[in-house]
């Protein structure tokens, strides 16, 4: 099969690595020439991904996989389109589909006969029938005669993707029968996971967003319950530990935040018309506030926040990921700001220019800096050897993921605080 994979980010690109790894014909195609330029020669602009630098390789130096910035060719030449672009949330948290209105004119400008178009970045239901089809029809495509097309979303994770790949079933809907088993009939070649095909689209589009929401909603609720145990003075990590010895609890673990292009974004895909009062609408804020509740715990703690130095340590969403979308550290920067403080952010997966492109400061850890706080925000690798003795004047230390034992934080002197312990 010839398929053209449009979108080399940290997904599209393991996904043509992998297509191509099954015997397929990929063109990868992308806007950013550096990327295409980098893919051209075997490289991977993804270096953290595990496997994916000495796979890339093989397949490029094979001859299976090429790259180019000329959209139009790339999918004239295939039979199969995957559609592998980002959909975000704007200032006002409504979904940006801008990169899949690109992606679907360019397909609607350049498909042969009955190309299978797939699309597989987190929209909003419908999204696929309603908005890409409607492209594909305004330019004068016919399902069934021009193309057939479906959904099929991501459901890997950054750092373990052909891991994930391989052992997560790949869900497919189509917009009518044939563009499902044809799509269900590409995946079953290219893919060792189970395939489960559903009803249509939509239900595949409503699917990732219930288990992206469901974990959203579960976070909350531990940032729930973790403020309320600290008013008893109970440590929240304890019982959780002791619920979830009950086969049908599965808590997960509070913290200063949720980042991540994929929790704090697709709420916004099933919540409608600015609604405050649902069960996702509320998770949301609370997950969000609690960058809020980290600020009030240093306030009751100083009184003042005016001129304390507070040093933020991870920029990255999670750790050992560099990723900084929708970081918990913008969060915590600026509700510090607000209360006075002088906030700095260290991370060793970005450069410091990296840091401060986001209107943030960055600091460097050698030698230490002479701060009041410091806060784990992305508990790195890097930092499980960290010396906190080190750091002079420093009295606080607010576990922001509960990584942290209070015991040898304490035994130097410095105050513990953690999220509901």
């Amino acid at each position: 099969m010839r398929v053209c994979v449009i979108g080399l980010g940290k997904i599209g690109l393991p996904l043509a690595v992998q297509f191509a790894s099954k015997g397929c014909t990929v063109i990868g195609y992308d806007i950013n020439p550096k990327v295409v330029e980098l893919v051209s020669r075997g490289v991977s602009p993804h270096q953290d991904e595990e496997a994916l630098p000495e796979r890339l390789a093989e397949v490029v130096n094979a001859g299976r996989l090429t790259a180019t910035t000329d959209g139009i060719q790339a999918v004239a030449r295939s039979e199969v389109a995957v559609i592998i672009v980002p959909v975000d949330i704007d200032e006002a948290s409504l979904p940006n589909f801008s990169a899949l209105d690109a992606a679907s004119s360019l397909v609607a400008t350049s498909i042969s006969e009955k190309t299978l178009v797939i699309i597989e970045p987190t929209v909003p239901v419908t999204t696929t029938r309603q908005r890409v089809g409607g492209v594909l029809e305004a330019a004068g495509k016919r399902l069934g005669a021009d193309y057939l097309l479906a959904y099929s979303p991501e459901r890997v994770y950054s750092g373990r993707i052909f891991s994930d790949l391989a052992r997560y079933p790949k869900v497919v809907g189509g917009v009518d029968e044939e563009s499902t088993r044809a799509a269900v009939d590409f995946y079953s070649k290219v893919l060792d996971a189970p395939i489960t095909g559903v009803r249509d689209a939509e239900t595949s589009e409503f699917t990732k967003l219930a288990e992206a929401i469901y974990r959203d909603v579960n976070i909350a609720l531990a940032n729930d319950f973790a403020m309320r145990a600290a008013q008893w003075g109970i440590d929240v990590t304890e019982a959780i530990v002791a619920a979830n010895s009950q086969p049908f609890s599965h808590i997960h673990q509070p913290g200063v935040g949720v980042g991540g292009h994929c929790i704090p974004v697709y709420p916004y895909f099933l919540t409608q018309n600015g609604e405050r009062d649902t069960l996702i609408s509320i998770a949301r804020r609370i997950n969000d506030g609690m960058a809020g509740y980290t600020k009030h715990l240093l306030l009751r703690e100083y009184g003042d926040l005016t001129d304390k130095k507070v040093l933020i340590l991870g920029l990255a969403y999670r750790p050992n990921v560099k990723e900084a979308a929708h970081s918990s550290t913008l969060l915590l920067a600026d509700e510090l700001k607000g209360a006075g403080a002088n906030v700095l952010v260290h991370d060793p997966l970005f450069t410091p220019e990296e840091i401060e492109s986001l209107g943030l400061r960055a600091a460097s850890l050698e030698p230490p800096p002479d701060v009041d706080v410091i806060l784990i925000q992305s508990y790195h690798a890097a930092y499980r050897n960290l010396d906190f003795g080190r750091f002079s004047g420093c009295n606080v230390i607010v576990d922001g993921r509960n990584v942290l034992a209070r015991e040898e934080i304490e035994a130097k002197g410095i105050k513990y605080l953690g999220i509901g312990r």
